[in-house]
């Protein structure tokens, strides 16, 4: 027998995200220093000594801030990740087994969504909902459920003339127990996939919305207020805009090499094409 290899970028991408779950997990729960906490006397401290890595323009911690920031944005990426796959697939499921007009109004909306950069119709979407953590959960989520809802129609469509699902019928199972018993686990494949890319989709979106001021609002740490905040201080503290620069980057990096390797997994082509 011989031992199976894992790709390098599974192996990487694994390793990154695990680590950044981790810290978020611990910064949950502890963090070197209050990351709210203001000293004056210890501002714009660079990095070493009792401030690992430097503190802020208040003289807060910033790794605590950064910890906390990794808290916020993987809690965030997953609720919003979790509504907008459950919100897509109850849609695109209904569509799919539907057909007719129910089918045609729901994506010709669907559509028109999709017409829409996410990261726009999220900024429309914020200005009714207001910016706070909850606001950006339901905004992303649902600027995000129309790709979930096409990809679940289309193998629904794909998978409801199949012989297995005729047989469910001939065997008198009703149209919802085929659906779930099925259809539906024939979409997780596809989900996956979708999914893992839309957790790197999302904590970009994210930043760039508490960049912009519209996001988790001070003195809540994220990635993205720390990088804005940091603007005035370039010359004084580059320090300030790397660090979340970095972690932003980083974790998109780990995102995307396990979304290619969980890809390249659950795809018949690729793995045939392997």
């Amino acid at each position: 027998m011989t031992k199976r290899k894992f790709p390098a970028n599974a192996v990487i991408g694994c390793a990154i995200v695990g680590v950044i779950v981790l810290i978020a997990l611990i910064g949950s729960v502890w963090t070197p220093h209050d990351p709210l906490r203001i000293n004056f006397a210890a501002r714009l401290k660079p990095p070493g000594g009792e401030f690992w890595l430097g503190t802020d323009e208040f003289g807060r911690d910033v790794l605590s801030r950064l910890m906390a920031g990794a808290t916020s944005s993987v809690w965030i990426s997953l609720t919003t990740v979790a509504l907008a796959i459950i919100a897509g697939t109850i849609i695109g499921a209904i569509t799919g087994f539907a057909r007719g007009w129910t089918d045609r109004v729901i994506m010709a909306f669907n559509n028109a969504l999709l017409a829409f950069p996410g990261l726009l119709l999220a900024l429309g979407l914020l200005a009714i909902v207001g910016a706070n953590k909850y606001g950006i959960i339901l905004a992303l989520g649902l600027a995000y459920t129309p790709s979930v809802t096409r990809i679940v129609r289309g193998t629904v469509l794909s998978l409801r003339e199949r012989e297995f699902i005729e047989s469910s019928r001939v065997l008198g199972n009703s149209e919802t127990y085929t659906m779930f018993r099925h259809v539906l686990p024939n979409c997780v494949a596809p989900l996956t996939v979708l999914a893992t890319s839309m957790f790197g989709w999302v904590i970009l979106s994210e930043s760039a919305l508490s960049f912009l001021g519209l996001g988790v609002p001070p003195p809540a740490p994220t990635w993205g207020n720390m990088l804005a905040s940091a603007r005035p201080f370039l010359a004084q503290a580059i320090y300030l805009s790397i660090l979340p620069g970095v972690c932003i980057a980083v974790a998109l990096l780990g995102i995307n090499l396990l979304g290619d390797a969980v890809r390249d997994r659950l795809d018949p082509r690729m793995r045939s094409a392997m």
